[in-house]
């Protein structure tokens, strides 16, 4: 039996029940959806999407226990089918025995490929088990669409000052190595700061900072000291957790700002800690539509082109088209416009707007939606000079309202003399 000295804080205070459970009321709390299904015992296949050190694990060993089901772990990088096999081979032996089918968590199900998670689906689809996956990755991106459409998903977000208050004392009050410690914490900004809202995260920073109380000694925790002691404890890049939100926000933001050589020093952080290169690879294709955008296309393109060359030939060799990338996407003209534009467009449309269609602007298939006036009087662009006429192509009562709005660079000044020209209610 392992002595709890030995035991990582985080891993002490690892919740028992949802009573315990921090964070993510907008699933665990009153009347939340998993907090349903516990009550009601009717559980079904889903994945839990967020960032490192939020309770992905924590919460799918609470629901096993709740529900009183076996409950069987896999990790995607040291797992395979054969080891699946297995567990569905058990799953099915112990049928007539269990409470309801097993519970199978499976950590870091982006890393699975196609084919393992194929061999997923038919035990998924008939019920021998259910599946409880946990990915720090976009699923729609990496869990292939016959699995996606047998799991619900649901997104776990990253923990709240309160949260991370609510942790800070319940670890300092229950821990039983904390408690016997003089410990006054009269600072938390550095604390939270630097837990970046992982929980797992600020349960290490305490370890550190309290480890080497000796007896009868006080600690009084500071923001200075807290900075102090963690430039003392540097941890290396770990893709799974500790940096790897930091070190790629840090990426992202070098191309943003342009400055290829801060972009090209984090990417070697990334890719010398062992990073997915295509984790690297789509972050700069989001970067490619958001923040160059309009005013160099040609930057999405080889965003593009770097993913697929990167799937292809992999590591090491990955690396070149990658810096490539970084360089050419830090180096170009930035724009959000589009950004910008589709993100008004959807707020106002997420505040209940649900305007119809104008009638010219249907589709008349058929004779009865003609004497309807679907279609009537739309203007085909292509036989007016220069391939434009001015008509309507918004709701009524949304006339003139722009969602676009060019940026001060050399392509967007060309396409605002081209709107400016052709559309005069829009104010360009």
């Amino acid at each position: 039996m392992l002595n709890s000295n030995n035991i990582p804080l985080p891993e002490r205070m690892r919740p028992k029940n949802l009573d315990q459970y921090v964070g993510q009321e907008h699933l665990v709390g009153e009347k939340a959806i998993l907090r349903r299904m516990l009550e009601t015992g009717n559980i079904s296949s889903f994945i839990l999407w967020g960032p490192p050190g939020v309770g992905k694990t924590t919460l799918a060993q609470i629901i096993a226990t709740k529900l009183d089901r076996e409950f069987y772990t896999l990790s995607a990088i040291s797992s395979g089918v054969k080891d699946m096999r297995e567990i569905f081979d058990k799953a099915k032996s112990n049928s007539l025995f269990a409470k309801g089918s097993p519970i199978l968590f499976i950590d870091e199900i982006h890393r699975f490929s196609k084919a393992q998670q194929d061999a997923l689906l038919g035990a998924v689809e008939t019920g021998t088990v259910t599946l409880i996956g946990a990915t720090t990755e976009n699923p729609s991106f990496e869990v292939i669409t016959p699995l996606l459409s047998r799991c619900q998903v649901y997104v776990l977000k990253s923990l709240g000052i309160k949260d991370l208050d609510r942790l800070l004392t319940r670890a300092l009050a229950e821990d039983p190595l904390l408690r016997e410690k003089n410990i006054e914490v009269v600072e938390k900004d550095a604390l939270f700061r630097y837990s970046s809202g992982d929980a797992r995260k600020l349960l290490n920073i305490l370890e550190i900072i309290t480890s080497d109380i000796s007896e009868g000694e006080k600690l009084v925790i500071t923001d200075k000291l807290v900075a102090e002691r963690l430039q003392e404890n540097i941890a290396i890049y770990d893709k799974n957790g500790e940096q790897h939100y930091d070190i790629i926000s840090a990426f992202i933001k070098s191309m943003r700002g342009s400055d290829p050589n801060g972009a090209i020093y984090w990417m070697a952080r990334m890719l010398d800690g062992g990073e997915d290169p295509l984790f690297i690879a789509r972050r700069m294709l989001i970067l490619a539509s958001e923040d160059v955008g309009l005013a160099n296309p040609n930057a999405l393109l080889l965003a593009q082109a770097t993913f697929e060359t990167v799937h292809k030939i992999g590591m090491p060799e990955a690396r070149i088209p990658l810096a490539e990338c970084a360089i050419y996407l830090a180096t170009s003209p930035k724009s959000n416009s589009a950004y910008m534009a589709i993100n008004e467009a959807m707020e106002m449309v997420h505040k209940g707007d649900n305007s119809p269609v104008p009638l010219h602007l249907r589709n008349a298939p058929t004779s009865l939606m003609e004497e309807l006036g679907y279609a009537k009087d739309y203007k085909y662009a292509h036989s007016y000079e220069g391939n434009f006429v001015d008509q309507e192509f918004l709701p009524e009562g949304k006339s003139g309202t722009k969602f676009y709005e060019p940026g001060d660079n050399a392509k967007e000044r060309e396409i605002r003399a081209r709107l400016q020209k052709n559309w005069k209610k829009y104010g360009y």
